[in-house]
């Protein structure tokens, strides 16, 4: 499919991940899970109202030249098409039926399939990142704004879990360890690994996992602070980063997975 345009395949899928500062969408191939157009990326607006960011995302999908099923992964738990909390987005997410919403900003006739964003960054993984996605029990941890979660076990998805949001050092996990918390605080790699250990050993202890999967932006830098970690259990860096949500999406739509 050529970018911008409006021609649709079967072998090529449309995802929008939403997040605290951005909105990003791209088109996917669904062989590959490698983008077939450039990354669009708007600002996410001031206050993130339900009808502000949808409407964003219309603007998006309308600069893509997009027509077809869309998927969107949103920083909230996603039940029955309906979020239940409001994560570095406006309160008033709590209680949306996301499924209306979305329909009424992006046509009512539109496939739409709406989850929660590190969800759709563990999907991702499992179907084209690292094969230790697929095997066993994996926590996949997304760094960012917060700290997003995704429990698998060989391969299948337990949804909703929100560990970032997980009681922890006066606070939570993702107050304590999330990669904007090392921006603001100006901590080295060394000492934020030290943080992202101890939350490491405290999911350890109460979940077993045979391995960590580590995603978001920072994962780039893998190299600088994964050494310094000391957990009983294999860390490794997510594959496809901070291209997961989107692809994700995409594949959530695909297979009418709607949590």
């Amino acid at each position: 499919m050529a970018e911008g345009s409006g021609t649709q395949s079967p072998e090529i899928g449309f995802g929008v991940d939403i997040g605290g500062s951005g909105i990003k969408g791209a088109a996917v191939d669904y062989s590959t899970g490698e983008f077939t157009t450039d990354r669009i990326k708007i600002e996410t607006p001031r206050p993130a109202t339900p009808d502000a960011v949808a409407e964003t995302v219309a603007q998006l999908l309308d600069e893509a030249g997009w027509e077809g099923p869309v998927g969107l992964t949103v920083p909230a738990v996603v039940r029955n098409q309906t979020a239940e909390s409001a994560a570095n987005i406006d309160p008033t997410w709590i209680g949306t039926d996301v499924d209306e919403l979305f329909h009424r900003h992006l046509g009512r006739d539109r496939t739409i399939t709406v989850l929660n964003d590190a969800d759709a960054a563990g999907i991702a993984e499992v179907t084209y990142g690292d094969p230790r996605a697929r095997s066993g029990s994996v926590i996949m941890l997304t760094f960012g704004t917060g700290i997003g979660s995704a429990l698998l076990m060989d391969g299948h998805l337990f949804p909703n879990t929100e560990l970032g949001h997980f009681p922890y050092a006066n606070g939570e996990t993702e107050t304590w360890a999330s990669s904007a918390v090392r921006d603001r605080e100006e901590l080295s790699y060394k000492e934020w690994a030290k943080r992202v250990d101890g939350v490491l050993h405290e999911f350890r202890r109460l979940f077993s996992p045979g391995t960590f999967i580590v995603g978001g932006g920072i994962s780039r830098k893998a190299e600088k602070w994964i050494p310094h970690l000391t957990v009983d259990a294999e860390v490794v860096p997510a594959e496809l980063r901070n291209r997961a949500g989107i692809v994700g999406a995409a594949l959530a739509v695909r297979d009418g997975l709607r949590p």
